[in-house]
């Protein structure tokens, strides 16, 4: 089976193009065995680029313990590269299938290549414990502002979160100290919590001013990651609903930075970052 691993900031995933090629196995036994790090290629999980009957192509997500993802921010961004810089379209707007939605990415190109993206993530959701809450704008106009915090039992702790979906989970945590944070324990307590029965990934944010942010995430199926772009969409909303930053936000990850900006017009988050390809090859089983 031939591959190609890419990476944005460090979320690292191997691709499969599905037009071309088929899969030898089970894909989430094969997300296991291709995401070891030591007796597989080693990723945060496998992605396949496949036909779309309904944009220009789609994309399937696996984490590495097999279990099927809905979205992936750096993921898609490396599928539009994937698309462009290997003759498969020559537009540089792809439309892209997801579980959770169709994401239309614009791409910047460089010598011909595709160097980074600017992907549409939608609107984001308050996953309020009293009803789910689109944040169109003016959607928390008569809300409490506390409304949008809740608590969370780990650990042993009470901790505050705020509750986002992106077309997947997050739980967003601010600490003091992203650096000293111990992730290992927090993040798996948070990620199995009953208050999220399909398990969530969880984002600890430090804001360090305005417009800026530094983020750790443990990221559902896969533990902690270098970079998760639902995740700094979903930290950026929080920031800017908790009044601890505008509306635009420079996220900075253990993998590189992502800027992400919550369009007050309509409330679609816009993200933008990096796509790189780091080898192809082939696996054989």
């Amino acid at each position: 089976m031939k591959f190609t691993k890419m990476h944005g900031i460090g979320n690292d995933y191997v691709y499969v193009n599905c037009l071309e090629e088929e899969l030898p196995i089970d894909p989430s036994r094969l997300a296991e065995l291709v995401s070891d790090r030591h007796f597989g290629i080693g990723s945060d999980g496998l992605i396949l680029i496949k036909p779309s009957e309904t944009a220009d192509f789609a994309m399937d997500i696996y984490n590495a313990d097999g279990s099927r993802a809905m979205m992936c921010g750096n993921g898609i961004r490396c599928v539009a590269k994937y698309v462009y810089d290997h003759g498969m379209t020559n537009m540089t707007t792809v439309r892209i299938e997801t579980l959770s939605g169709i994401k239309d990415i614009n791409l910047a190109v460089k010598n011909g290549k595709a160097v980074s993206a600017t992907v549409d993530m939608g609107i984001p959701v308050l996953l309020s414990h009293r009803a789910d809450v689109p944040l169109v704008p003016g959607a928390l106009s008569d809300w409490d502002p506390a409304g949008i915090w809740e608590d969370i039992s780990a650990a042993g702790q009470l901790l505050r979160m705020i509750p986002i979906s992106m077309g997947n989970p997050h739980a967003v945590i601010f600490v003091d100290d992203t650096t000293s944070l111990d992730i290992n324990r927090w993040g798996p307590a948070i990620e199995t919590s009953p208050r999220f029965p399909d398990r969530t990934n969880v984002e600890f944010v430090q804001v360090t001013d305005s417009g800026q942010a530094r983020m750790r995430v443990w990221e559902r199926g896969s533990g902690e990651t270098m970079a998760c772009g639902t995740g700094a969409c979903a930290a950026a909303v929080a920031c800017a609903l908790s009044g601890r930053t505008g509306r635009a936000v420079e996220i900075k990850l253990l993998g590189g930075t992502l800027n992400i900006r919550w369009r007050e017009e309509d409330g679609h988050v816009e993200m933008r970052g990096p796509a790189t390809e780091v080898f192809t090859g082939n696996f054989e089983l």
